[in-house]
């Protein structure tokens, strides 16, 4: 794969992994109008590159959420503390995709890497998204959480694995239909990627390790900085936005992208 290539798609990816908007549903339109039609949604072949995008997003997370991180450190052994519960709700919520995600990785079902099935979920879940920040209400922070919703919504970032869900979108979604805040839903949501990012970007490494062909050459190495800048700027962003604003434009843009994928496969031979 040439060396643009891997580079467009590590910005691809850097910018979309943390927006609700689908960042495989993004993948596959860049492939596509790059004139490459052999898109492996679930467990692609290039390994290296998912390995680099995934530490390049990974350290923005933890860059742009540092104070959070420190307080769920710090406070790790004083159980009345914001930063304990904090912890305690991001581990609660990622149990259910770690198990899930464990499982999907060992039995790789060829359905879920089917392009239409990722179209679908981009544009359903994006109506979902709409209808949940429209109609949910915002009147609980996330220091108001208890382990029922912190559950709840590590449940449904399990569906995330199905490609087109969309990991943050549907966390987020889940936040707003259970009353959250919009800065809220988003901040639990991103720091629940770091566990979800962290744990596939070890899978992908494992596998990378078991087969031998680790190779961390100037693309891997671009990969990793280009990912790691252009997701913090689409956290920046999206977190000022929201301070003022709905997820109203994320849900539309999601639908119009479902959509649009969707007349590609049944209209056009994609």
């Amino acid at each position: 794969m040439a060396l643009h290539y891997l580079l467009i798609l590590a910005i691809v990816q850097g910018l979309t992994e943390f927006l609700p908007v689908s960042s495989s549903g993004h993948l596959v339109l860049t492939h596509y109008l790059m004139g490459d039609s052999s898109v492996d949604l679930c467990w692609s072949e290039n390994r290296m590159l998912d390995v680099a995008v995934h530490i390049g997003t990974l350290l923005a997370v933890l860059v742009y959420f540092y104070k959070d991180i420190w307080a769920m450190a710090s406070n790790v052994h004083q159980k009345d503390s914001d930063g304990f519960h904090l912890l305690r709700n991001v581990i609660i919520a990622s149990i259910p995709v770690i198990v899930c995600g464990f499982l999907l990785q060992k039995l790789e079902p060829s359905f879920l890497c089917l392009l239409k099935v990722m179209a679908w979920m981009t544009l359903i879940f994006g109506i979902v998204l709409w209808i949940a920040d429209k109609y949910g209400k915002t009147d609980k922070k996330i220091e108001q959480m208890g382990g029922k919703h912190a559950l709840l919504i590590g449940l449904s970032q399990a569906l995330a694995l199905v490609p087109g869900t969309s990991r943050s979108g549907i966390t987020m979604t889940s936040a707003r239909f259970l009353g959250y805040t919009r800065t809220d839903a988003a901040r639990f949501s991103l720091l629940l990627g770091i566990v979800a990012i962290a744990g596939a970007g070890t899978l992908s490494g494992y596998d990378l390790y078991q087969s031998g062909s680790i190779d961390l050459g100037l693309s891997s190495l671009l990969g990793v900085l280009l990912s790691f800048i252009t997701g913090w700027i689409s956290i920046a962003v999206m977190m000022k936005w929201l301070n003022r604003h709905t997820l109203t434009p994320f849900a539309i843009y999601r639908i119009i992208l479902g959509a649009g994928l969707l007349y590609l496969l049944y209209f056009t031979g994609m």
